[in-house]
């Protein structure tokens, strides 16, 4: 059974097995560089050994608010730039995932500021990550995205760019299985939703997560210390798609006075970009009278709501795709005659990314499948094997356009060892392989089916059996380099004659003279 299937199920009879133990039955908690299972705020961590290849697990020296920050697997970057390494997570097809990545540097490599790296989700860009503030200030840096799962899996990858020549690492990945009415005005099939800032306004406390939020979504605190802060209010809030969690609604942000209230949120300046913003509302101060307050909404003096009706009940306004640049100020502002100020309990904006594309599914399960009969292949091959673009694996090249497919295999002198997949023969957009001075073993495989084959390196291997004379039907077939191998039996005739052939099978092999014709 493939090791992912295997995955797959050890994770579901931990649900069975540990319900209490989870923080969602439909979470899957890794805890990254730990090499046994734990028990952590009462979410069930597994270590991180079966779900990546490649890397070191490192323990850290300095004190930690989370012994799952104690742990951190990093990835070399010396020969590795633009080199990705994925987690390959198990998922349910179409399923929406909320997916967190927790980062915390605590000077694993022996540097004073941590490295600046990027991380992408299957073949998706997803952000930078800095997490040098936050570690001088001696908190972890967490993100947090929602991905639809296109596959089987979900890979979740670091990757060295050229900002600074240090590991790049991982404290903890999470991924959490939705609801189908969270966020469900976007189109998941063409966009992701990258995580700017989710608050809890007028709330002083520390982050409300689960079991408060049953998806265990980070609600931080904001408003500490302003003078709009009330609290307390008794609130029936019900019907939310998005399902906050009720803790968001006891606290709001409001004015004393029925005038506008400026809300300057989310609290950094944004790149220019699209993005997703929901905002919560519940009011119960005019429910003994049977009123319901009125608001105007607006984004950096847009209109962004008109004449919104406030309820005990509550209410939630979104926008799908909403331009921001720079500083962004919320306006409130109550209707003409309103004798109370206007509030808020709570917001969230998400920046809108357009998916990154997909490699030809017929590729990819074929580099899987030569990927397992290679018994040490490149430590980049997870994840989409073209893209992001700057992120192709070792040794793949891709073609342009939308429709991506792999053109070329070139892993010469890569140290490789193990046996040449049959699946090869599935790559049908390849025109070159070369994967000469190895230590490749056992047949050629049948590779008729690569019609547009042009160049096939297999010299200086350990590579034994006989040349299939399918080779002979590939009518491009220009380049055939065999020499150095421990072939044996004759020489294809069709090799032997074809036009414009450049055929080397010595020195090396041990093969008989053509066979008649």
């Amino acid at each position: 059974m493939p090791l992912l299937s295997l995955l797959f199920l050890f994770l579901l009879l931990l649900s069975l097995l540990f319900p209490a133990l989870s923080q969602s039955p439909r979470a899957t908690l890794i805890d990254c560089g730990a090499t046994v299972p734990s028990v952590i705020d009462g979410g069930q961590w597994l270590p991180d050994a079966g779900f990546v290849f490649g890397g070191t697990t490192k323990a850290l020296t300095t004190p930690v608010l989370s012994s799952v920050l104690s742990t951190v697997r990093s990835f070399p970057v010396s020969g590795n730039l633009r080199r990705k390494f994925c987690y390959t997570v198990p998922a349910y097809r179409t399923g929406k995932y909320l997916i967190r990545t927790t980062y915390f540097y605590g000077g694993i490599n022996g540097r004073n500021s941590p490295p600046v790296f990027d991380q992408i989700v299957d073949g998706t860009f997803w952000s930078v990550v800095n997490t040098t503030e936050d570690y001088f200030r001696g908190n972890s840096s967490y993100y947090e995205g929602v991905f639809v799962a296109r596959g089987k899996s979900i890979s979740v990858c670091v990757a060295a760019n050229t900002y600074t020549d240090s590991d790049p690492f991982i404290s903890a990945l999470e991924l959490v299985l939705l609801s189908d009415s969270l966020y469900n005005s976007t189109d998941f099939g063409a966009y992701a939703l990258s995580l700017v800032a989710r608050h809890s306004f007028g709330y002083e406390g520390s982050i409300i997560r689960y079991p408060d939020d049953s998806f265990d979504r980070y609600w931080e605190a904001f408003g500490v210390n302003n003078s709009t802060i009330s609290r307390g209010r008794n609130v029936s809030v019900s019907g939310f798609w998005n399902l906050p969690p009720f803790k968001v609604f006891q606290t709001e942000l409001t004015t004393a006075q029925p005038g506008p209230l400026n809300l300057y949120w989310p609290p950094t300046s944004l790149p220019n970009s699209t993005y997703y913003i929901a905002l919560y509302f519940a009011d119960d101060r005019d429910s003994s009278s049977g009123n319901s307050s009125a608001v105007i909404i607006s984004i950096n003096d847009v209109i962004y709501y008109p004449d919104l009706i406030v309820t005990p009940a509550g209410v939630v306004v979104f926008a799908n795709q909403w331009p921001l640049f720079g500083p962004t100020k919320i306006t409130l502002t109550p209707a003409a005659g309103s004798s109370t100020g206007p509030l808020i309990n709570a917001g969230e904006v998400f920046d809108v990314l357009i998916l990154g594309g997909r490699t030809h599914t017929r590729d990819v399960i074929a580099l899987e499948q030569v990927k397992k009969t290679f018994r040490n292949p490149p430590l980049d091959w997870n994840g989409d094997p073209c893209l992001p673009r700057e992120y192709t694996w070792t040794g793949v090249t891709c073609s342009e356009g939308s429709r991506i497919r792999v053109v070329a295999l070139n892993l010469t002198n890569m140290g490789l060892s193990g046996s040449l997949s049959p699946y090869l023969a599935n790559l049908t957009a390849v025109t070159d392989i070369w994967l000469g001075n190895n230590s490749l073993s056992g047949a050629i495989p049948d590779l008729s089916l690569l019609k547009i084959l042009k160049t096939l390196h297999l010299e200086d291997n350990k590579l034994t059996g006989q040349i299939p004379a399918s080779l002979g039907n590939i009518e491009g077939l220009h380049e055939l380099f065999l020499q150095g191998n421990n072939l044996t039996g004759p020489v294809p005739n069709n090799l032997m004659g074809k036009p414009g052939l450049n055929l080397k099978t010595s020195p090396g092999n041990h093969l008989l003279s053509p066979l008649p014709s």
